[in-house]
């Protein structure tokens, strides 16, 4: 429950510091006091958004602090998921700077607003004045009808299972049309891979290609060079070897006549084995050399062949080739993974379809069962609301496509008044209906949810004479399990509280405040008494007020 709540540097509010106690509490105040800025405040740490118009000083940040005693509900594995600290009494804390900068804190620890309101709406409920147009809202009949059959985790399992169900259908779409255009371009794909495929494609071939080609096209050139050049080192009149060998005989005697000589009769022996060697190696090249039309042409046909896929697929090099063979290789590979994906995908969307199905047969069967409860439990109060003759049903239907609310349709259907025909809850016009209406769903929900806190701000709209009684007893009944807090004009509600708290603006200087402040008994009587018969109540308007207030509770007739 709400133990205390601060406020500094809101709207009117310079600071405020406000303790909250078990029970009903009432906050009375004039028109204009501030009594809603309170839940205005209150609403940033339930994780509303705010901007800076909300400061008071413009040079100074805004703060809200809700100080909660959260021992006894389920909140505790909330806090351990997302590795907050747990305290039985913990810190909510929202911080707006004048750069318009929001901060969230939970027990010190930043957060993020989404988060800040997952926990703390598990401890508080605001019903505001515009709240009532939920009523009319399909979200909020569903949270109506599954809060009643206790099967909120049930529905929160199926539509997390669900919003997989939807996300997978997405990628199975994706996928499909992935594989559908890649199967168009399937045969594309194949095509190139095998054309290059059986190119066998070699880097080392190709860069020796070209002189294979140059030496086969000029094989007859190159073996006429190389008899010639045999001829001429090994030629009978005169060749080079004989030249060296009677060169070398010459001037073997000449060796004795002196280092010059002997060096260079070396001289002249090297140059005949160097020229022998020569020889042998002409020889053998002129054996490996002769002209094969075929040979030429099948490496004139290669030489083309990688050309025109080079130019074709507009590369420079053969490694480019390859790369672009592995590329289509890939693709055809991906075209048969996405086929397996897709049919892999499809069964199990079919047995996740097949299991959301029984989960939401289960959620519609506990529905159903709740809605009589439901009908009778709203009939009820609203028969002690003074509307005897209304009408209220909800029209549940279920059909065979999965939805986030499951295989349901509901729709709340009413009527105030005797013989008029059902309308839909959003065609209400009466804010007195919509408010005791609302009432009635709030009452119901709220103690079966077991919600720490409830605050009403001004239920009792289009509410007077005797129904503001009974309005006033259905409070006082839900604060014995529960914390309610209600801003009221009401004399009948206001009397009620346990505790009051009055909301004051006062005027100081060249700005307004707004202060508010615990009233003890004898306060009380004058506020009440004010509430009756305006700023100056006479004697007999104090004595009603305190009828009112020690007269605990008036039988509902």
């Amino acid at each position: 429950m709400l133990k205390h709540l601060l406020i500094e540097n809101y709207a009117l509010i310079q600071k405020l510091d406000a303790e909250f106690l078990k029970g009903l509490t009432v906050i009375t105040g004039e028109t204009g006091a501030g009594k809603s800025i309170l839940l205005g405040a209150l609403s940033l740490i339930l994780g509303q958004r705010a901007d800076t118009r909300v400061l008071r000083d413009q040079k100074r940040k805004c703060i809200i602090e809700g100080t909660f005693d959260v021992s006894n509900y389920p909140v505790r594995e909330l806090f351990e998921e997302n590795d907050l600290d747990y305290d039985h009494v913990s810190v909510f804390r929202r911080e707006i700077t004048p750069a318009g900068k929001s901060r969230a804190f939970i027990n010190d620890t930043p957060v993020n607003l989404a988060l800040m309101n997952t926990i703390t709406s598990r401890l508080i409920d605001i019903h505001s004045q515009h709240e009532s147009l939920l009523l009319g809202k399909s979200s909020f009949q569903f949270d109506v009808v599954d809060g009643y059959a206790s099967i909120e985790s049930k529905v929160e399992s199926y539509r997390k299972q669900f919003s997989r169900l939807l996300a997978a259908r997405r990628e199975l779409e994706m996928i499909e049309a992935k594989e559908k255009s890649s199967r168009a371009d399937l045969d594309y794909f194949n095509f190139q891979f095998e054309e290059l495929e059986k190119a066998a494609l070699d880097p080392v071939e190709y860069s020796q290609l070209e002189p294979a080609l140059e030496l086969a096209k000029n094989a007859g050139d190159i073996r006429f060079s190389l008899e010639k050049a045999l001829w001429l080192l090994q030629g009978e009149e005169g060749g080079a070897g004989q030249v060296l060998g009677e060169l070398t005989v010459l001037f073997k005697p000449l060796t004795s006549y002196g280092t010059t000589y002997e060096e260079l009769a070396g001289r002249i022996d090297s140059l005949l084995i160097e020229t022998r060697d020569i020889q042998m190696e002409i020889e053998r090249l002129k054996e490996g050399i002769f002209h094969d039309e075929a040979e030429t042409a099948r490496l004139e046909s290669r030489m083309d062949q990688i050309n025109k896929l080079l130019l074709k697929h507009q590369v420079q090099d053969v490694e480019s080739l390859i790369k672009l063979k592995n590329e289509y290789q890939d693709k055809i590979s991906d075209s048969v993974s996405l086929e397996h994906q897709i049919e892999k995908l499809t069964l199990q969307l079919t047995e996740d379809e097949k299991n959301l199905m029984s989960m939401a047969a289960e959620i519609s069967a506990a529905r159903k069962a709740a809605i009589p409860g439901i009908q009778k439990h709203v009939l009820s109060m609203l028969k002690d609301l003074g509307m005897p003759h209304a009408s209220f049903v909800i029209h549940h239907e279920v059909n065979n496509a999965l939805g986030y609310n499951g295989t349901d349709l509901i729709r709340f259907l009413f009527n105030a008044n005797k013989g008029g025909d059902l309308q839909e809850v959003s065609r209400i016009a009466s804010g007195g209906e919509l408010s005791r209406f609302m009432l009635s769903i709030k009452s119901m929900i709220s103690l079966r949810n077991l919600l720490p806190t409830i605050i009403f701000d001004e239920i009792d709209t289009g509410i007077s004479g005797e129904i503001s009684t009974r309005m006033a007893n259905i409070l006082e009944d839900m604060a014995n399990d529960m914390q309610v807090i209600v801003i009221t004009h009401l004399p009948q509600i206001a009397a009620r509280g346990k505790h009051h708290l009055l909301v004051q603006k006062k005027v100081d200087g060249e700005h307004t405040n707004t202060f508010v402040k615990h009233i003890d008994q004898k306060e009380r009587i004058l506020e009440i008494a004010k509430m009756l018969g305006g700023e100056n109540p006479t004697k007999v308007m104090e004595e009603t007020a305190k009828e009112l207030i020690f007269n605990r509770r008036k039988t509902i007739i």
